[in-house]
């Protein structure tokens, strides 16, 4: 643990336990939407579902990549991940983003699909205005995930039809923001 980290983000006022409460339920969350977005893409079969299958994939391999970024900043912080898988699954700060009850419609996995990102979106940006200004390395892994789970959103928003983005996918490169820290 680093202690002198810990202490810092204390001295700038913020509560270190709720923050690694927040950060080790995101963390759940990040690593149960890669195994539910596993089978979501799995399920994008047919003329809807293989257009969506690799923009999922995408999503599906940086919440893996934000899960890894997370760990360091949790464990810097003097906090642990729960030593029980399932337990961990149960706290994850966003519902289970589990196939829908038709798993042959790839509208309704968008609909999971989204919702998931929307719901990282919401915990990202709690994380990011505790940590404003006061603990300058968790903010920067916070936004830095909290962009790429705002492309993830748009990106399926689109294939709902709820209007253009501007955001295009990633071709080639996965976690262009959350990349630095991976290394």
């Amino acid at each position: 643990m680093a202690k002198v980290a810990r202490k810092m983000v204390e001295d700038a006022g913020v509560d270190v336990d709720k923050l690694l409460d927040l950060l080790i339920k995101n963390a759940s969350a990040e690593l149960t939407t890669y195994y539910y977005y596993t089978q979501l893409r799995f399920n994008l079969i047919g003329l809807k579902g293989e257009g969506i299958k690799e923009i999922a994939e995408d999503a599906r391999i940086e919440d893996r990549n934000h899960f890894e970024a997370l760990l360091p900043r949790i464990y810097e912080l003097g906090g642990k991940l729960p030593n029980d898988l399932k337990k961990f699954h149960d706290i994850s700060a966003c519902p289970p983003a589990k196939l829908p009850e038709n798993p042959n419609d790839a509208e309704e996995i968008l609909k999971v699909l989204v919702e998931a990102e929307r719901c990282a979106v919401r915990g990202y940006s709690a994380i990011c205005d505790m940590t404003a200004g006061k603990d300058h390395r968790t903010y920067d892994l916070a936004l830095s995930i909290l962009h790429e789970e705002i492309q993830h959103e748009s990106w399926f928003s689109e294939f709902l039809g709820e209007g253009p983005s501007g955001h295009f996918s990633r071709e080639g490169k996965n976690s262009p923001f959350v990349s630095k820290f991976l290394e």
